[in-house]
């Protein structure tokens, strides 16, 4: 019998080492590791507003909606991990992409757990704003 290999995103991430990551999500403190060492894309989901507002350097801004449009400008051979406020959207986002067979990972808590643990924000007064609601029409 020939067992089929499995995709990325199901074998052990290979990002794992801190006893708070999980397989589908990733510690704030160790996103900013990988960033900074070059091992993975940081995509923030959200609104336009709240990127303006705030936003990690070196953070690529795709809007929620707009994922499956640049789908195909991420890097299926590299660590992906999606971020938004605090994890919902982006949690969303993740399990999309590592069903996708992407190598892709939630940031825990969101950009509020980023600036909760110090680390910095663009531009350098940014700050961490709530998602404006949709307005009604």
């Amino acid at each position: 019998m020939v067992r089929a290999r499995p995709r990325r995103a199901d074998r052990y991430p290979r990002h794992m080492g801190d006893p708070s990551e999980t397989k589908t999500s990733l510690p704030p403190k160790r996103v900013a590791e990988l960033l900074e060492k070059g091992e993975a894309n940081v995509i923030d989901v959200r609104d336009d507003e709240e990127w303006e507002a705030g936003h990690i350097a070196g953070a690529r801004h795709v809007e929620l909606g707009d994922l499956t449009a640049e789908a195909d400008s991420i890097d299926r051979e590299g660590t992906v991990v999606f971020h938004c406020r605090s994890g919902d959207r982006s949690g969303m986002a993740a399990d999309a992409f590592r069903e996708a067979g992407y190598d892709a990972y939630n940031m825990d808590g969101g950009l509020d757990a980023w600036a909760d643990a110090g680390l910095p924000l663009e531009p350098e007064d940014g700050q961490v704003v709530d998602r404006r609601p949709p307005e009604a029409h």
